[in-house]
């Protein structure tokens, strides 16, 4: 009989391995195993045929029954008693999450008096904790009760005091630290916070933006703080209008929305009970603006509102955010209102002006046409590239024996030189041609060099390269990377340790690192690693993204003891995959460079080739020594390639030769040829963009921010101006003719330098340097005149409908694609005679294993993407993983992906290696099954 199990390693049901059947010391049935693909311990309850032949113990002689029968008069029980034979005691493990019988119990009595039993996890050694009386308590000599009266006392102060700050002195006097000033602000500074001030009938209300965010700070907080979350913005510009007064001012006019009327509502009335009132929102504008509007929209009473700003949610970082706080930055929420007041006029103005010529549902953006410029650009590059031939020449060759016993190490050279000019071989007749001069040519060493090279560790991550990383290593879009982030960032609840923020704030564009984050990471680096992975000096980094604001610190985990094996159980996949990112990447920003070890090997060969003359056309005969060089290099030591290794696009090249070892060889050696290796080669266009390049793409020009990056590109694929094909983004018919009218009649709007520029100006108005009006002004006199003449001459664009190449059942009309509120679906030509529609299912090309249906790629409730029969609810086939054309090659199932190298069969269920299979072409599939008629 087989018995599974759930694998909290694996997170997934596994069949145990090596069951033994027992009983625990409460007499219940269980079988203990191992899991059969990563050796966790393995439990399942539950009695089998296999526990007939195991004796079941007493009951009534449990340690529960004991502790509930004996009454506290009962005659002292030593401490070996309570772990006696037959004698247990259990509780909870945090890590194991389960019950388990301790080792090593020990009775004991707390300061306040209350009886427990303190022992370790028999399987992962963790401390166990058990609280209530036993037998083994008697042989104890409990607290008196003034004591205990005392110390529960002490410790209910400590609770209503308010957390642990960085500085001793901060929490008692409410005085600055030494060296720091008792205002953080920009604008109007506060006195520091003094923790021992006086409650007050109404506390204090701290007020952040997410519930998650919330409840990890309210745990650091304590007692005397109500904590609450805003969920977002409570106030914006009215969706049905405008709303930007654009002849006083731009003066905005901002409501608050339905969904946010409770909200607020709530947030007003504990805003007027309270004594002090602390906004945490997120470090940078937006949280800045949000802060603001909290306090418009709630009429908050201003002389008790204080800001509070930390880039990370640990109980060290929020001690000193609250010891001190400032007051709201208006230059900040003035430069983000600005940026909101000017993708609104952008957005509301151009907008129906693409609705009236193009279509209904399309938008145009500040920023995000600009992105979307980068990506048809890019595509005219490619269709207008016309690629050119050219060959390359290699040579393999080997060291001459003389006794000629043994194989000889060879190795490969690339011809490089023909005399002194470039090898360039443009076609086959000029690789044939030197080929064949070079078939019985000598073969000597030229040159040998030698030389010791250093690779250097990238910065820790911003924004934008955690964006990047994540897209190549992980498959994460953009979007997904953000939420992740964000996650890790609010808090996560890591067991014994509570919820705590894992990573500091993750909108940054900023290589900086706390100095005390640099000394933990070394301490770490030398335990672990040793002293010669730790430079003389912690290293800085240098911040090259335009325009780059450098507030805040670099993207690290809070706390570099916290790594990622430890946290595996505690954090979902993708969580566990960015955080163990994020914390390799700063912990090698740390560590010492790499050295490799290059050699260099130049081979001459003397060349006598027949060539044509340019002027005359006539056959010569040239003679000219070819150069062939060959370079290897190996890794001497590894530095913080120990830790982590930069990740590359395909297009990039890793360090020419690494991982090569050349043979020894000596300069005038002589070698000889084995083969000479010609090959044809085609120049390539540029590549398409993929979110992680578009993304680097936007930092190097200074377009939009790091909290808008994920934003753009989501927004141009949600408007169908861009598809994402093979994780490239390709600009659509749409996308085409969307960006032409935007170039053609506002050039300077979409223009890349422009909409940098106004980035510039944005931050001018944050640091004080301009005011936000004449800003707009400025940008919106030009841009409304380029709006009046759009309207008056821009012509209709008629959109041919893409057909299906299927038939309306109810009228026989073709059936075409249509876009809607939700995105496209199938709809009748013959619209509205006839209202047939259906939903537009993309086809994998892969049959249904139980129907034979076509299966289709659908979206849960939820967004996430699966996999389903296109007949359902007749068939109701669904696979989370991607099926495969090929079939099983050992049952004839269907194969789905399970990674980026294995594949799984539905049926047999074994493992096969994605290289192995051969592309077959998809088999013909019925038409799709599922209609609905409106």
């Amino acid at each position: 009989m087989d018995i599974e199990a759930y694998c909290m390693k694996c997170r997934v049901k596994r069949p145990v391995q090596n069951p033994v059947a027992e009983y625990n010391a409460a007499g219940r049935p269980v079988t203990r195993g191992v899991c059969p693909e990563c050796g966790t311990a393995l439990y399942r309850m539950g009695e089998t045929p296999a526990h007939a032949d195991v004796p079941k113990p007493d009951v009534t002689a449990t340690p529960k029954k004991i502790a509930a029968k004996t009454p506290k008069t009962t005659a002292p029980v030593s401490l070996e008693t309570v772990s006696g034979p037959g004698e247990a005691v259990e509780a909870y493990c945090v890590k194991c999450r389960t019950k388990r019988t301790m080792d090593e119990p020990r009775a004991e009595y707390t300061a306040t008096g209350r009886a427990g039993t303190k022992g370790v996890c028999p399987v992962c050694g963790t401390t166990l904790y058990r609280p209530g009386e036993t037998a083994a308590h008697a042989a104890l000599a409990k607290p008196s009760a003034e004591a205990a009266k005392a110390a529960r006392k002490a410790a209910s102060r400590t609770r209503k005091a308010p957390l642990a700050a960085t500085t001793r002195a901060a929490q008692v006097t409410g005085k600055a630290a030494p060296g720091k000033t008792a205002s953080a602000g920009k604008k109007g500074g506060r006195a520091a916070f003094s923790p021992a001030a006086s409650h007050g009938h109404g506390g204090r209300l701290v007020i952040v933006e997410s519930p998650a965010k919330a409840r990890t700070i309210g745990k650091f907080l304590g007692r005397g703080y109500n904590v609450r979350a805003s969920i977002g913005h409570v106030r914006d510009l009215l969706k049905s209008q405008l709303s930007v007064d654009v002849d006083h001012d731009f003066e905005p006019k901002y409501r608050v929305p339905n969904e946010k009327k409770s909200v607020v509502k709530e947030l007003t009335t504990l805003a007027a009970s309270a004594d002090q009132v602390f906004l945490a929102t997120d470090p940078d504008r937006e949280g800045e603006a949000i802060a603001w509007h909290l306090v418009e929209a709630a009429k908050i009473d201003p002389a008790k509102v204080q800001r509070v700003e930390f880039h990370e949610i640990t109980n060290a970082a929020i001690g000193e955010a609250f010891a001190h706080p400032r007051d709201i930055d208006m230059q900040l929420v003035d430069a983000q209102q600005a940026r909101r007041i000017l993708d609104r006029l952008v957005g509301y103005k151009v907008s129906p002006i693409l609705w009236d010529k193009v279509r209904s549902r399309l938008s145009a953006g500040r920023v995000q046409t600009v992105a979307l410029r980068l990506v048809v650009e890019r595509e005219r590059e490619i269709q207008a590239f016309v690629p050119e031939e050219y060959w390359s020449l290699e040579a393999e060759l080997a060291k001459q024996q003389a006794n000629g016993k043994g194989k000889r190490p060879s190795f490969i050279a690339k011809l490089i030189k023909i005399g002194d000019e470039k090898a360039d071989l443009k076609n086959e007749a000029d690789a044939k041609a030197i080929v064949d001069a070079l078939e019985g040519a000598t073969y000597r060493v030229a040159k040998v060099e030698q030389k010791e090279r250093r690779r250097y560790p990238s910065p820790p991550f911003t924004t934008s390269t955690l964006q990047q990383d994540a897209s190549r290593r992980l498959g994460f879009g953009a979007k997904k990377t953000m939420s992740i982030a964000q996650q890790l960032y609010e808090g996560i609840d890591i067991g014994a340790g509570g919820q705590v923020g894992l990573i500091t704030y993750m909108r940054t564009d900023s290589v900086n690192v706390a100095k005390q984050a640099q000394e933990e990471a070394r301490e770490f680096i030398g335990q672990r690693y040793g002293p010669t992975f730790l430079p003389p000096q912690p290293p800085t980094y240098k911040t090259r993204a335009k325009g780059a604001q450098e507030a805040h610190e670099a993207i690290r985990p809070t706390a570099v003891l916290r790594e990622p094996a430890v946290l595996r159980d505690h954090l979902s996949r993708d969580q566990y995959r960015l955080y163990e990112l994020i914390w390799k990447r700063f912990v090698a920003s740390q560590m010492n460079p790499a050295i490799l070890d290059v050699t260099t090997v130049d081979v001459a060969a003397p060349a006598r080739y027949q060539s044509r003359d340019e002027m005359t056309g006539q056959s010569i005969t040239l003679e000219r020594q070819a150069t062939f060089r060959a370079t290897g290099s190996i890794i001497k030591f590894e530095g913080f390639l120990a830790v982590y290794e930069v990740s590359r696009e395909k297009e990039d090249s890793g360090e020419e030769g690494e991982g090569t070892v050349l043979p020894p060889l000596t300069v005038d050696e002589m070698l000889d040829l084995l083969r000479l290796i010609p090959e044809q080669h085609f120049t390539q266009p540029p590549p398409r963009y993929t979110e992680a390049t578009l993304v680097k793409a936007l930092e190097e020009y200074g377009i939009g921010r790091p909290s808008t990056y994920a934003a753009i590109i989501t927004t141009i694929q949600a408007r169908g101006y861009v598809e994402k094909e093979d994780r490239r983004l390709i600009p659509t018919e749409l996308g085409f003719i969307v960006c032409d009218l935007l170039i053609e009649y506002f050039p300077d709007v979409f223009d890349v330098g422009f909409t940098a520029q106004m980035e510039s100006e944005l931050d001018q108005i944050a640091d004080g340097e301009r005011d936000w009006v004449p800003v707009v002004r400025e940008f919106y006199g030009p841009f409304a005149q380029r709006v009046a003449a759009a309207e008056a001459t821009m012509d209709k664009v008629s959109l041919e409908p893409e057909e299906t190449g299927e038939l309306c059942p109810q009228c026989g009309k073709p059936l075409i694609v249509k876009f809607g509120r939700f995105g496209k679906f199938i709809a009748c030509s013959g619209f509205p005679d006839c209202r047939y529609t259906t939903p537009y299912l993309e086809k994998i090309g892969v049959a249904c294993p139980t129907c034979g249906g076509d299966l289709v790629e659908r979206r849960s409730k939820r967004g996430r993407v699966f996999y389903g029969c296109a007949n359902y609810p007749t068939c109701n086939f669904a696979s989370w993983q991607k099926p495969l054309p090929q079939p099983c090659p050992t049952c004839g199932g269907l194969l789905t992906q399970a990674g980026k190298s294995k594949a799984k069969c539905t049926q047999c269920e074994r493992w096969v290696d994605l290289d192995k299979l051969e592309a077959v072409a998809p088999p013909p599939t019925p038409p799709v099954a599922e209609t609905s008629a409106a």
